[in-house]
């Protein structure tokens, strides 16, 4: 594969810069690692103080090295300071590629930063792919290159996993060899100044060795880049991400309802929901995902299958299917038939089939070529408890057998320890999954379910452009800030709105009780009206609002009861005067928001208004730009949505309309970066086929 990073994955030949006698030193583990993998390319050491190490030749320079045999790789472990001078070195004798284990950089402080600086102008200079600085190093399976410090090597496989943090590296190849699972590259990112985890990814999806992407990350580089690779991969391979720093890390201070919701963890939410990769939340699932991906068997359209020979555990995966959104599989007849004939007569025939606790190894067997061969199974659970005749090794046999045998999924839970050992170690030995629990089996298997059928849906199309006046907003957004204003609500917000194609009431600014009730007879009765201020975000908060108003002199009271509220609860804003708007009645009540990520752009959030967004927070997210598709699956998931959708006798709401403004809010906030925050609250649907008008808005935009 002929990729950017060949260089760094199979080159023709290793430089180790601060290669040691030293056993104690990161520059003798590297050599020592480089030279007991398996690497079949030139291994050359770099020192000048020494001229032979574990018996090598030692150069005292990368040019004298260079000059030996062709050096694509550096691997660099000599005091930070150092390091700049030695890439400017590497690149005159022709090196392709680095990776600098060396700390002391930008995770040290100022002058670590600027050092950091040095060093990438200096790569970019020689146009060498950096890795580092400040990392474990890298392994190369494939290439029997292990050029990192860790103590062990991991077996060779079609996993390749990326990780900011080294350490978590290290533990990954410890568990992986007890559980017997091959990685084709190991890669620890360190400070990501040079090669991240976009470039990684690219390279990965292109390359047909890798089966499955892993991905630890406590920071994303390019969030718009992240999400588009992350895409491109999961379209052709399972891509597990797991991110730490995703809670208070994120918080900020905010005036929306959207911007109060949304924290760093929806956000990372709604980026893996955009890229279909499979979310893992804690390092225990990025094991099971990791495990079960590895694999590579994707279930077909589908239920689950338990087969299991105690009905405690088999009714507990029963149990979490159905928490996790997993369908059961409903055998045919026939299927029914098979297992009638084949099990004893107390057997349970049904999902999950219980075989019996004294069931052996040929019962095993038979239940589950009968499950296996059912339309309705996509996957299956093998449960298995240690009890007095049970065949634990022989049994393991069986289920290793027709795992080979069939492209669905098969995993095992072989309940204990001690006793099931023998059967859990040749289950890994052979390739299938073995889980200590039922529920962390349902678990890892609903994320892979659902992996598989939004891959099998078609690529959601991209979203024409929706007719919008951007010079209409860009001169709102200017005048405002020009203002010195950075929230912008009321008329104006709606006006925003409305240059992008949403509705909103018939209405005007009244700056006196006089114009308020002219305004509101134009309109006709009943009108709502509402404080226009730039320093009130919460009108309601100050009884800036009066709705149900019926005749003209109400509509002058209104005004004044509204102005002197305002007088009496906040003295300093300044009162610009009252918006006058039609009274939409017999309609439902729900809000669209936008806040921006700092990693990942602009987010949409849609929800139903009042108590369920204010106390409940049901509510969805999904990051910007929507396709038609990710716009009606913001509006359905909701648990609320059964209101929408005509529950109990009520009309349909008009979903349709939702659906449209959910997208013209996304082309919205994608064209306009200058837009922080953004609430619609609410927006008033009507019955299905009628429309929705925006009645109230709010922005925050840049200063």
């Amino acid at each position: 594969m002929g990729g950017q990073l060949t260089p760094m994955f199979f080159p023709a030949g290793v430089a180790v810069i601060g290669a040691s006698r030293d056993a104690d030193k990161i520059g003798h583990a590297v050599l020592a690692n480089i030279m007991k993998g398996g690497y079949k390319g030139k291994v050359l050491p770099v020192n000048p103080k020494v001229t032979r190490i574990m018996g090598r030749r030692c150069f005292p320079s990368i040019k004298a090295a260079a000059a030996a045999a062709p050096v694509d790789l550096a691997v660099i472990a000599i005091p930070a300071p150092f390091v700049p001078e030695v890439i400017e070195d590497c690149g005159a004798a022709g090196v392709r590629a680095a990776v600098v284990i060396s700390a002391g950089f930008r995770e040290s402080g100022r002058e670590g930063m600027l050092l950091e600086r040095r060093l990438v102008e200096a790569a970019r200079r020689h146009r060498i792919r950096l890795l580092g600085p400040n990392c474990l190093g890298l392994i190369s399976s494939e290439a029997g290159l292990n050029a990192t410090f860790a103590r062990l090597m991991p077996l060779a496989g079609g996993v390749a996993l990326m990780s900011q943090s080294g350490a978590l590296c290290t533990s990954v190849i410890d568990w992986s060899l007890t559980e017997k699972i091959g990685f084709s590259r190991f890669v620890s990112l360190g400070n990501k100044a040079g090669v991240n985890e976009v470039d990684l990814l690219r390279d990965w999806r292109r390359d047909e060795r890798v089966k499955v992407v892993a991905v630890y990350l406590e920071q994303v580089a390019d969030g718009a880049g992240f999400l588009k690779e992350a895409a491109a991969c999961s379209r052709k391979k399972p891509l597990i991400i797991l991110k730490a720093g995703v809670t208070g890390a994120g918080a900020r201070a905010a005036s929306s309802h959207t911007g109060s919701l949304a924290g760093s963890e929806m956000a990372y939410r709604a980026a893996v929901k955009k890229t279909n990769a499979l979310k893992a939340s804690t390092m225990e699932d990025f094991f099971d995902l990791i495990s079960l991906t590895s694999q590579e068997r994707l279930p077909r359209r589908g239920g689950v299958a338990v087969v299991t020979n105690a009905g405690g555990p088999g009714i507990l995966a029963a149990d979490a299917c159905e928490l996790e959104g997993l369908r059961m599989a409903s055998f045919s007849s026939r299927t029914v038939s098979r297992l009638a004939k084949a099990l004893p007569g107390d057997s349970s025939l049904y999902n999950p089939v219980d075989v019996l606790g004294d069931a052996p190894a040929d019962r095993y067997s038979s239940a589950l070529e009968a499950v296996i061969a059912d339309s309705d199974t996509a996957s299956v659970i093998v449960i298995l408890t240690p009890q007095a005749v049970t065949e634990i090794k022989e049994t393991a046999g069986v289920i290793i057998e027709l795992a080979a045998a069939t492209p669905k999924p098969v995993v095992a839970c072989f309940l204990g320890e001690e006793d099931v050992g023998p059967g859990i170690e040749l289950l890994r030995r052979r390739g299938v999954p073995s889980f200590n629990f039922p529920e962390r089996a349902v678990a890892a298997l609903s994320k892979l379910h659902n992996y598989a059928e939004n891959r099998r849906r078609p690529r959601p199309r991209k979203e024409p452009r929706l007719r919008a006046s951007r010079a209409r907003v860009k001169t709102a957004i200017g005048f405002s800030r020009g203002g010195g204003y950075l929230h912008i609500g009321g008329l104006q917000a709606l006006d925003i709105l409305g240059a992008y194609g949403l509705k909103s009431p018939p209405g005007a600014l009244a700056r006196t009780p006089e114009e308020a009730a002219a305004i509101a007879a134009g309109i006709g009765f009943p009108v709502v009206m509402k404080v226009i201020s730039p320093n009130i975000l919460h009108k309601s908060d100050v009884g800036g609002i009066k709705v149900g108003i019926a005749g003209k002199q109400e509509a002058r009271q209104a005004f004044e009861e509204i102005r002197m509220s305002v007088r009496a609860n906040m003295a300093d804003a300044l009162f610009v005067g009252v918006a006058v708007q039609e009274q939409i009645e017999g309609a439902r009540e729900v809000i669209i928001g936008a806040s921006r990520d700092p990693q990942f752009g602009p987010m949409l959030m849609f929800g139903l208004g009042g108590i369920y967004v204010e106390v409940l927070k049901d509510v969805s997210f999904r990051i910007a730009p929507l396709s038609r598709d990710d716009a009606f699956k913001m509006m359905t998931e909701v648990r609320a949505f059964p209101l929408l959708s005509g529950s109990r006798g009520q009309k349909p709401a008009d979903t349709g309309a939702i659906v449209e403004a959910l997208l013209r809010c996304s082309q919205l906030v994608v064209d306009f970066p200058d837009i922080l925050e953004m609430d619609i609250n609410p927006l008033l649907v009507r019955p299905r086929g009628q429309g929705a008008v925006a009645v109230d808005a709010r922005l925050v935009i840049t200063p």
